[in-house]
C-alpha cells in the first residue's frame, strides 16, 4: 500500500455549479440528493440490479420503442440521470462518449475518449460510465480515464493508467491478468469524495483512490492485476470496504487508506473473472467460471486487532456462473447459469432451488419489487416472478437485436442497446 497524498497526478479545474443530483447513500456512496428513478451507474443506484421503480404486472399488449437512435459498437450499458442519457460507443478509430436527451434520444454532446480497441469480440468500450451530480466518469478498454462534465462533456481531469505502471498486453491467447491484454470491462465506484478506479498494475497501483473533483491521487494499492469484475463498496463487520474481483483472488481494501482488510485467493482459467461481487450484511457473494459459487462472511478477526476474516459459509462447486451477476431478491440469487438456463439459488444454503433451460450465451437481470426483467443475448426481455418455488414467466417481448449490454431502467422506461441502435421501451 502507498499514500501519496501530496501526488501531482493529472488534474484540471473544476468549477461548474451541481447540475443534476446523482444517486443514493449506502453501497454506491453517490449523493443523498436523487432523482429515485435514475440508473446512474453499472447495474443500477447501488449497483446490485434492484430498483424501486417498479416494473408492471404484465407488458403492454401493443409494446413498441418510443424512440431509436443508431449507435455505434459497444457492450457498455447505457446511464440514466436527471433529463439525460449517457452512453460509450465505437466511432471509428475512438471510443467516444454521448451525452443523450432521454425522452426524445437527441444527442446533446459528443466526446472523444480515447483510441479505440477491437478483437475477435467486436470493437467498442465495454466499461459503463458512471453519473455523480455534475460530473460523468469514462474509461475506454485502453485503460484512458476522464471525468467530464454532464452539461457539455468539457473535461475535467484524466488520467491513463499506463501513467501508474500499467502495462498492455498485445499477445491476447492468454498469460498477464484479462483487462491488461482484452480491454479493461469493469467500472468504477463513488464514496463519498473519492472514486475508486481498478487500474491493474503490478506497480502497487491494483486499485486507487482519487479525489472524484480534481483527481489528485489519495492512495494507491496493491500489485494485483485486474479482470473484468467491477467494484463493489459496502460496510462489512463495521468498517468500510472497496471489494475487488482481481486475477488472484477476491480483495478488500479499507477506503480512508487502501490497507488490505481480507483477502480470499484462488485462481481462475485465463486470469479472469467476470462477475460484480454480491454484498448482503456482512456476507459476500460471488461465482467464477472455474471456482463456482461461493457465500462468505466478513467477520472480525480479533478482539482488538481491527483486522477481519473471510470464513467460507458454503461453497457450490457446481454453480459455476461465468457472465451475468445474478440479483438477490428475498434469500434468493436469480440469474443466468452455467448451461445456457436460467437459476434460482437460494442464499442461505447454496442449494440450487430451479434451473430453467433454453436461455443463450448470458443473460442480464435486475429486480423490483416480486419481479424480474431478465433480457437475453437474443434481445428478448422476459417478465418473470421472483419465485423460490418455480420458473414462472409473465411475458415476454423482442426490445433489440443481439445484445451482450446490460440495460438500465428509469421512470417505467426500459433502455437497450445492441451493435446497431439504441431504443427507449415503456413498460409501465
Amino acid at each position: 500500500m502507498t499514500h501519496l497524498r501530496n501526488s501531482h497526478a493529472p488534474s484540471v479545474r473544476v468549477s461548474l455549479p451541481l447540475l443534476a443530483a446523482a444517486i443514493f447513500v449506502g453501497s454506491t456512496g453517490l449523493s443523498e440528493k436523487s432523482l429515485a428513478a435514475d440508473w446512474p451507474q453499472w447495474r443500477g443506484i447501488a449497483r446490485d440490479g434492484i430498483t424501486a421503480d417498479p416494473l408492471p404486472d404484465q407488458f403492454p399488449a401493443q409494446a413498441a420503442p418510443l424512440w431509436r437512435q443508431p449507435v455505434g459498437h459497444a457492450y457498455a450499458s447505457p446511464v440514466v440521470a436527471g433529463k439525460r442519457l449517457f452512453l460509450f460507443e465505437e466511432s471509428g478509430t475512438q471510443e467516444t462518449a454521448r451525452c443523450l436527451d432521454r425522452n426524445t434520444g437527441s444527442t446533446l454532446w459528443k466526446v472523444d475518449i480515447g483510441d479505440a480497441y477491437t478483437d475477435e469480440f467486436e470493437p467498442g468500450p465495454r466499461c459503463t460510465p458512471l453519473v455523480d451530480g455534475d460530473l460523468v466518469y469514462y474509461q475506454t478498454c485502453r485503460g484512458e480515464f476522464r471525468c467530464l462534465a454532464v452539461s457539455d462533456g468539457s473535461l475535467k481531469w484524466r488520467f491513463n493508467f499506463k501513467d501508474y505502471g500499467m502495462q498492455w498486453v498485445e499477445d491476447k491467447s492468454g498469460g498477464p491478468g484479462a483487462a491488461s491484454r482484452r480491454g479493461n470491462s469493469g467500472a468504477p465506484i463513488v464514496d463519498g469524495d473519492r472514486i475508486f478506479i481498478q487500474i491493474g498494475s503490478a506497480d502497487g497501483a491494483c486499485i486507487g483512490a482519487f479525489d472524484k473533483r480534481t483527481g489528485k491521487l489519495i492512495w494507491k494499492s496493491q500489485n494485483d492485476l485486474t479482470t473484468y469484475s467491477s467494484l463493489m463498496l459496502g460496510t462489512l463487520a463495521g468498517k468500510r470496504q472497496v471489494i475487488s474481483a482481481t486475477c488472484d483472488g477476491l480483495l478488500s481494501l479499507g477506503t480512508s487508506d487502501g490497507s488490505v482488510l481480507w483477502r480470499v485467493p484462488f485462481k481462475t482459467g485465463a486470469n479472469r473473472n467476470v462477475l460484480t461481487p454480491i454484498l448482503d450484511g456482512d456476507t459476500v457473494l460471488f461465482s467464477s467460471h472455474t471456482t463456482g459459487l461461493q457465500s462468505l462472511r466478513i467477520t472480525p478477526a480479533g478482539v482488538d486487532s481491527g483486522a477481519l476474516k473471510a470464513e467460507n459459509v458454503w461453497f457450490n462447486r457446481q454453480v459455476k456462473i461465468n457472465l451475468a451477476t445474478p440479483v438477490l431478491v428475498k434469500g434468493n440469487l436469480y440469474g443466468h447459469g452455467e448451461n445456457r438456463n436460467f437459476i434460482c439459488v437460494e442464499e442461505a444454503t447454496g442449494k440450487v432451488r430451479w434451473s430453467q433451460p433454453g436461455f443463450g450465451a448470458t443473460t442480464a437481470t435486475f429486480a423490483s419489487g416480486n419481479r424480474l426483467l431478465a433480457i437475453t443475448d437474443g434481445g428478448e426481455a422476459l417478465l418473470l416472478s421472483a419465485n423460490p418455488e418455480k420458473y414462472e414467466e409473465l411475458g415476454r417481448i423482442q426490445v433489440c437485436g443481439k445484445t451482450f449490454s446490460s440495460p438500465a431502467y428509469s421512470d417505467g422506461i426500459l433502455y437497450v442497446r445492441d451493435s446497431r441502435e439504441l431504443s427507449a421501451w415503456k413498460l409501465r
